[in-house]
Parts: C-alpha cells; structure tokens; sequence
C-alpha cells in the first residue's frame, strides 16, 4: 500500500490553576455528529495555511475552541509529535500554563463541554484502566488504554499524549507544575 499522506495538525495542553490553587488540565468533549464525535480531546485542529507554525496553529484553535487567548498563555515545550492509527493525523502537542478566563467560551458547533480534572484526579490508579470497546463499530476489538474523566473516557491519540507527559510531570521535570 502506498503511504498515507499525514494531515498536519496541533493541540495546546494548557493547565490552568483551580480554584484551591491545584493544577487542571483542560479537555475538551467533542460535539456529537463531527469529527471524533462525543470524544475528548486537547483543544487544536489542523494546520491552516494562513498558520505560521503548529504552535501558531494550537494557539489559534484554543482560542476558537474554548476561548483561550493567546496572551494568556505561556507555552512551557513541545511535547513528542503523535500520529493517529486510524484518521490519518500528525499532532504536534505543546504544553502550557494557562491564566484560566473568567468564563469558558466554548464553540458551539465544536465543543460539547469544557472538563478540568486535577492532576491529582489524573494521578489516581482508578484514573487509567483499559478497554476493548473503544474503537467503532466495525473495526477489530483492541484493548486500549484510557483516563476516566467527568464520566467521558479520554482514549486515543489524546492518551498517548497525557500518559508520558504525567510521567514526566511527576518526575519534577517542569517546576512550574509542582504543587
């Protein structure tokens, strides 16, 4: 088979501060009926023309998606370029601190719901479990990894991104998200 053409695209891991000061990432729930629909995800897209650099391209989608604006963002690294096994797609993840808006401003159209769980939510054993229910209707049964978040099972590119990057987050690796 010939290779697969990869779409280019980007996603910003912004954590904000909660209320009682701990650190939360932001997720996104997709829109039912769209692409990844009902899915979680990390806010991005794909790489527009007019975008200057995946960067560029994360920064601009968080913004459209739930608001974000650029100025209140201080990106941290580029986390590991990931590529999805069945859509075709080369994510450039960058990690983030965020000043949290004073109100979330998700697209309609895009976004279902804004979820923040905590690090220490994420860190929990019962956080990451497995299941072979994941994939559509149609495709091989395969058990997958997956983080329990707000009732939403968060699978896929979007674990393989957040699974490595608590690992090193609990290594002390980023002082900035030390509680």
């Amino acid at each position: 088979m010939p290779p697969v053409r990869l779409v280019e695209s980007a996603v910003l891991v912004p954590f904000v501060r909660g209320a009682a000061g701990e650190w939360r990432v932001v997720v996104i729930r997709r829109t039912p009926g769209g692409a990844h629909s009902g899915q979680l995800a990390f806010p991005g897209g794909r790489v527009d023309e007019g975008d200057a650099s995946p960067l560029d391209t994360a920064l601009r989608e968080a913004w459209e998606e739930i608001g974000l604006p650029r100025e209140r963002v201080r990106v941290l690294t580029e986390l590991p370029r990931i590529e999805t096994r069945s859509t075709g797609f080369a994510i450039t993840p960058f990690l983030a601190i965020a000043e949290r808006p004073v109100a979330w401003a998700p697209a309609a159209a895009e976004v279902a719901e804004i979820l923040e769980p905590s690090l220490a939510e994420l860190r929990a054993p019962e956080a990451r479990a497995h299941a072979d229910d994941l994939l559509p209707a149609g495709w091989e049964a395969v058990r997958l990894p997956y983080f329990s978040i707000g009732g939403h099972r968060l699978w896929g590119a979007s674990e393989r991104i957040l699974h490595p990057l608590l690992q090193r987050i609990a290594t002390g690796e980023w002082v900035e998200l030390l509680d």
